[in-house]
């Protein structure tokens, strides 16, 4: 199964599956992962990738609910291809890609990279296999996953450590921005989904790139974030609010 074919789960289930591409440069580990995916019932593995190019065809093409992507591929990396997917699909439906970083290196470096280039989690290839399935699962439905051996130290990372507080225009793309000045408003998960006319999971997901991206432990810390930093203002005006 290679990314130039027409994705194979067909059935009249699949539409109750998630829909998954893996990318990876290895055959074998391409091969080992759709092998041990095909053995969960709610997983449908309907493309494989070797390449960033191929990835970003193939998705384009049939919008598969999770992308697996492995970070070390020659030319066009994980990382890179992650920034170019997640952003053509938002231009073109609003609709988010999630991705699932793969990789062999616990370095907390590509983690940042990837997860401020859009990725919804981050995955080493040891994973034991219902890691991997719990971590589909989860990206898919919107949240965040982070392999446990690399969490401390990306939360170190992403803590500022001088007093300096970030440009939050600089983290954030705009979209994420708008949601921030909501967040940091009071609205709800489901009044920003209205308001913005997005999926609920969407929302989710936006929040959740807000928290890695900043930092923030949580809501009230990205709110207090934003308003530390002159981000939001407590005179802000929210449409249908004011």
């Amino acid at each position: 199964m290679i990314a130039d074919q027409e994705p194979t789960d067909q059935g009249p289930n699949s539409g109750s599956r998630i829909r998954i591409l893996i990318v990876d440069d290895q055959p074998m580990v391409r091969a080992g992962i759709s092998m041990l995916l095909s053995a969960e019932p709610d997983l449908a593995v309907i493309g494989e990738a070797s390449s960033g190019p191929q990835a970003l065809e193939f998705a384009g093409k049939h919008l598969p609910d999770v992308v697996l992507m492995d970070v070390r591929m020659p030319g066009i990396d994980g990382v890179e291809a992650t920034k170019q997917l997640v952003r053509e699909t938002r231009e073109n439906q609003d609709r988010l890609v999630r991705v699932l970083i793969m990789t062999t290196f616990d370095d907390e470096e590509v983690v940042v990279k990837a997860l401020q280039n859009g990725a919804s989690g981050y995955l080493l290839k040891h994973a034991l296999p219902n890691e991997i399935a719990a971590a589909i699962r989860r990206v898919a439905a919107g949240e965040t996953w982070l392999d446990a051996t690399a969490a401390t130290r990306l939360v170190q990372r992403l803590h500022m450590s001088s007093s300096a507080l970030p440009d939050i225009t600089e983290l954030l793309t705009p979209r994420e921005q708008e949601v921030l000045r909501l967040v940091a408003a009071g609205l709800s998960n489901q009044e920003i989904r209205d308001l913005l006319v997005l999926s609920e999971a969407t929302v989710k997901t936006h929040v959740a790139r807000i928290l890695f991206k900043t930092g923030s432990r949580d809501r009230a810390s990205a709110v207090a974030l934003a308003y530390r930093s002159g981000f939001s203002r407590a005179d802000d005006k929210i449409p249908g609010r004011n």
